[in-house]
This record gives C-alpha cells, sequence and structure tokens, in this order.
C-alpha cells in the first residue's frame, strides 16, 4: 500500500492519502483545515485519481476541508451516520471555547456543509474503493459515530481517527463523547484487533497493536476490567 500523510491546520490533524500504489486510484481520509494543497502535492507527485473521501469521524479538525476536496474532485463522502449532523453544525462537536475561536479562524470562503454526494456507513460494513478492501468498525466513545478503517494488506492497516494514538487515546469530555461508549469500543473493537496490525491515528505518529496492547496504559486498564480514565 502507498501511505502518505501530513499534519493539516493548528492541530496537526493526520490527512491520509491512502492508494493500492502510485499511479492508481487513492483514498483521502481526515482532510483537515487547509489541507488542500498537501493533497493535491501528494496526487501529482504519485500520479494518483481521487475517488472518495473517508471521515474517521465528525469533528471539525478532521472534516474541516471535506466540502472543497469532495465537491473540487467530484468524489463522494464517507462518514458514519451519528457523526453526519456534524458536517453542517461543526460547532455542536466542541466546546464553547473552542467555538468561539473557530469564529475567528474561519475565513469568508470556507463552507461548512455536505458535500452533494455524502454517504453514510456503518459497522461492519465492506468496501472496495481505489482496489483496496476494508471494514468499518464503529468506535464511538471520542463521539458517538467515530469509526475505524480495516484495511486488508498483508498486514492489517488500521486508520483509528481519534479513538486510538500511540501511547494514548481520544477525549470523552466533549458534546457528544463518553467515556462508558469509550471502554466499550477499547475493549470490544480495539483490544480485538491483531498484534501485527499497524495503527495510523488522527494526530501524532503511528504505531502497530502489539506495542499498544503492551505499553498503552489505558488499553492496559480496559484489559484488566478498569475504565480507561
Amino acid at each position: 500500500m502507498l501511505i502518505k500523510s501530513f499534519g493539516a491546520g493548528p492541530w496537526q490533524t493526520n490527512c491520509y492519502v491512502v492508494a493500492a500504489g502510485p499511479n492508481s486510484e487513492c483514498l483521502i481520509i481526515d482532510p483537515g483545515m487547509g489541507s488542500a494543497p498537501g493533497i493535491r502535492e501528494i496526487i501529482t507527485e504519485h500520479n494518483l485519481k481521487p475517488v472518495a473521501t473517508m471521515l474517521t469521524h465528525g469533528h471539525i479538525d478532521h472534516m474541516w476541508s471535506i466540502f472543497p476536496v469532495a465537491t473540487g474532485y467530484g468524489i463522494p463522502a464517507y462518514i458514519h451516520g451519528d457523526d453526519r449532523f456534524l458536517l453542517n453544525d461543526p460547532g455542536a462537536g466542541v466546546s464553547t471555547e473552542t467555538r468561539n475561536a473557530l469564529m475567528e479562524m474561519m475565513a469568508a470562503d470556507d463552507i461548512f456543509a455536505e458535500p452533494e454526494d455524502t454517504r453514510e456507513v456503518s459497522d461492519a460494513m465492506t468496501l472496495d474503493i481505489a482496489g483496496m478492501k476494508f471494514t468499518i468498525r464503529h468506535a464511538p466513545g471520542h463521539t458517538q459515530g467515530s469509526i475505524l478503517f480495516e484495511f486488508e494488506a498483508d498486514r492489517k492497516h488500521i486508520f483509528t481517527g481519534d479513538v486510538l494514538f500511540a501511547g494514548a487515546i481520544g477525549r470523552t469530555d466533549l458534546p457528544g463523547s463518553s467515556p462508558q461508549a469509550m471502554d466499550t469500543s477499547l475493549r470490544d473493537v480495539v483490544l480485538n484487533l491483531p498484534d501485527s496490525a499497524l495503527v495510523f491515528p488522527g494526530h501524532g505518529p503511528a504505531s502497530d497493536m502489539a506495542t499498544e496492547k503492551s505499553s498503552n496504559q489505558y488499553l492496559l486498564r480496559v484489559a484488566k476490567g478498569l475504565s480507561a480514565l
């Protein structure tokens, strides 16, 4: 697989361009703030053709550029149904303080709306796009509609959004978050991922499940039957 990423916006949200290889179709995962030029550079460098955009969840730092990217390339946007409302109302998923700060950051030409071709995904759905097969894993907690993308390859490649980071997990103190749901997702979804799986999170460096299961303190707590937090 060809996986290229860069940190977008002030939150350094990982935006991923994923393809089976160069000179092929590709997916764009989590196009954050100001990500369009970086996406275009990767596409040009590797001679790729975008065919879909995917969101791990609906928080604004992950979907800031979903409308211009999906509309600009004329491609569909995929999101879990429980987070779809955030495309039109991104302020609903953040604190009051962050909402006020966002008002100052937004440019006059920023558009927050559903792309014309917006498609909902659900748990255990299997998709075959750009010559790659992957499964949707619903993992609520950080948001109601947080999902993992589990790609089939020689080793599984898991795009975890803000559910799981290298050595950490996503926040559960935001509107729509749930510590209880996060515990369930970590126990029933994340801990059941194979040790060999590679982890590509929404922020920070990549990891693998063997490392996370052996050293991530939040996963270790859940594995013992405790709450992650």
